[in-house]
């Protein structure tokens, strides 16, 4: 009998810049790639100068689903381009894979709590992602308070790095850092994550012995 897949369920919380929706996006798209189908909610109602909206299209053509605003939906940067869509609410509620790029913060990490079905969704996995080059995040205790800030964590994603200037030392610094906060606070280090330059670099591996993932970067493209 062939074995079935769990379906995944995941949602991506993190400071400003710590690179969640580059993980987000990264994830649903290695899904994606494997056959799974796979829908990917844009539900940052915080930021609405990063959004999913400029890519939705491409994404699209790469075999995902986007729940995202169109930008002929929205005006400018202001409350039009981050009021939660009605379609984006029922996210867990669609078949296969579902991934969420959650708003950054404290307050992103709440969106959380406006999707229907979150509280009982025994597949839906929290995880917060770190970049140790943040203010927020930059040291062990850090971290620690500020996963705890965020309510329901699961795990940790170390993505630590300095945007195009980015090498080996710091996210293997970050590696170190991260699995230090995540064993104080009794979870697990799910990756780290590095363009793949980076990540070729550091091996299958990091400093602390968790897998790596490789990333493409799409982000800076959302910038408006």
């Amino acid at each position: 009998m062939k074995a079935i897949n769990p379906r995944i369920v995941e949602a991506y919380v993190g400071e400003y810049a710590s690179g969640k929706s580059e993980v987000a996006v990264n994830r649903a798209l290695d899904l994606a790639a494997g056959g799974r189908k796979v829908v990917l909610a844009d539900l940052d109602i915080v930021e609405p100068c990063y959004t999913l909206r400029p890519i939705k299209k491409e994404l699209e053509r790469k075999g995902i689903t986007v729940l995202a605003w169109e930008t002929r939906d929205t005006v400018g940067l202001g409350e039009t381009g981050n009021i939660l869509r009605a379609e984006n609410r029922w996210a867990l509620r669609r078949g296969g894979d579902v991934i969420l790029d959650i708003g950054y913060g404290v307050e992103g990490a709440k969106t959380i709590n406006l999707l229907e079905g979150a509280s009982s969704d025994a597949d839906l996995k929290i995880y917060a992602v770190v970049n140790i080059a943040r203010p927020m995040t930059t040291g062990v205790q850090d971290i620690v308070a500020h996963v705890r800030e965020l309510g329901q964590v699961h795990g940790l994603i170390n993505n630590s790095h300095l945007g195009d200037e980015t090498d080996v030392d710091i996210v293997q610094e970050g590696a170190r850092v991260v699995a230090e906060a995540a064993r104080r606070l009794g979870l697990p280090v799910v990756a780290t994550t590095a363009v793949e330059s980076v990540a070729d670099k550091i091996g299958p591996v990091d400093a602390a012995g968790n897998p790596v993932r490789k990333l493409v970067r799409y982000m800076p493209r959302t910038l408006w």
